[in-house]
């Protein structure tokens, strides 16, 4: 099929955002797609230099920066973006903007909707809306059944049967032959000693005073967080060093083709959430996210220690992680003790973990997503 995406993240960027455009992008390609995606900006970096920065294996795809005026709230980027597509003779538009969403359906293609929250203010919710009433082809992507559930609630006339929960996934790729935890550890020139780590940014609620008050608890284990903001690595380094933690490192960003050699380096995997997440635009997302980590972590096959929320066990079960309350420091120490002691049990949740990956690739996660979207596009070509 030829696909239109359209998409408002910045091409390219560190957040999550980007990287799950990025991701979606590769999982279609490698599935015989012909894409587009269209982003706000001027001018886009050459495709090796993405292929760098994001680890991407498809073969390259195009990408268009189209110009928009911030103040206009995304709509003439939604116009301009929806005309480009007829101009590309799409057969098919996925997007993560509402704007488009709405526009490109009012122009008569079938339509794909990702969401990763829920409707916001008094616009956002209206545009959802009418979208909502639409009657032309559309798929509405959600990443976790608790956000699924709670946009049915509040928009009933929204048809289950257009509905699909695909959670983030991970680059099969780039966890094919990792090496034992003593070689990854030399490999990327880490101590032999006993470490725990978590990735991803430094946002509130990632959990990074638990993190720190574990690591100066347990002063025999090493503690390595990898990514963040350089001003957030900045200042969480600074705050090491003030409280005496030798055994605490924050590395910054990690390129993603390298990141899964430091997390096979990793004895431990944390995800110490709070009860509260911010994303980088604030916000709440405690009770629907789907942290790329979590699917990285499974694919690593590392022992996996994660807080107790609810849309976690979405994914997670008894024998592929260990939960913990997030505000018990005790229960923490526990788990840590207990795989630090128990080389059998950390072994079990280890092959417990990568055999709960299967089905998470990205590829996988867009073949979920396009099932039936051709035959729905034949139709309503031949109806036009």
């Amino acid at each position: 099929m030829n696909i239109t995406l359209i998409s408002t993240s910045t091409i390219p960027s560190q957040k999550a955002n980007s990287i799950q455009v990025m991701m979606a992008c590769q999982g279609l390609a490698e599935l015989g797609h012909n894409l587009k995606l269209l982003v706000p900006g001027g001018e886009i970096s050459p495709f090796d230099s993405l292929r760098s920065s994001y680890g991407l294996h498809c073969e390259p795809f195009e990408i268009e920066a189209i110009p928009c005026n911030p103040r206009l709230k995304r709509l003439d980027f939604a116009i301009r973006t929806v005309r480009r597509a007829k101009q590309n003779r799409a057969d098919l538009v996925y997007t993560w903007t509402i704007q488009a969403a709405v526009f490109a359906s009012l122009a008569g293609f079938p339509v794909v909707y990702e969401m990763h929250d829920l409707p916001s203010g008094r616009f956002g919710k209206r545009w959802f809306g009418a979208f909502v009433q639409r009657k032309k082809p559309k798929r509405v992507v959600f990443i976790t059944k608790a956000l699924m559930e709670r946009v049915l609630q509040q928009f009933p006339a929204l048809s289950a049967s257009d509905c699909v929960i695909a959670p983030n996934g991970f680059s099969v790729q780039d966890y094919q032959d990792l090496p034992d935890v003593a070689s990854a550890k030399r490999a990327m020139g880490f101590d032999a000693g006993l470490l725990a780590s978590c990735s991803g940014h430094l946002y509130r609620g990632r959990g990074v005073e638990l993190f720190l008050a574990l690591a100066e608890a347990m002063p025999e284990i090493s503690f390595c967080w990898f990514g963040g903001d350089p001003s957030e690595v900045e200042r969480r380094t600074a705050e090491v060093a003030a409280r005496g933690l030798e055994n605490v490192r924050f590395t910054g960003f990690i390129e993603k083709s390298r990141l899964p050699l430091a997390q096979a380096a990793s004895d431990i995997l944390l995800m110490p959430y709070g009860r509260e997440i911010a994303g980088s635009s604030g916000g709440n997302s405690a009770a629907i996210c789907s942290p790329m980590k979590l699917f990285e972590y499974l694919a690593a096959g590392r022992p996996i220690i994660s807080s107790d929320l609810p849309v976690f066990h979405e994914v997670l079960d008894e024998s592929s992680a260990i939960f913990c309350e997030p505000d018990k420091l005790e229960d923490w120490i526990a788990a840590l003790c207990r795989l630090q002691n128990d080389p059998q049990a950390a072994a079990e949740f280890s092959a417990a973990a990568r055999e709960r990956s299967a089905g998470f690739s990205w590829v996988e996660r867009q073949r979920k997503i396009m099932k039936g979207m051709a035959e729905e596009t034949y139709a309503k070509n031949k109806n036009d």
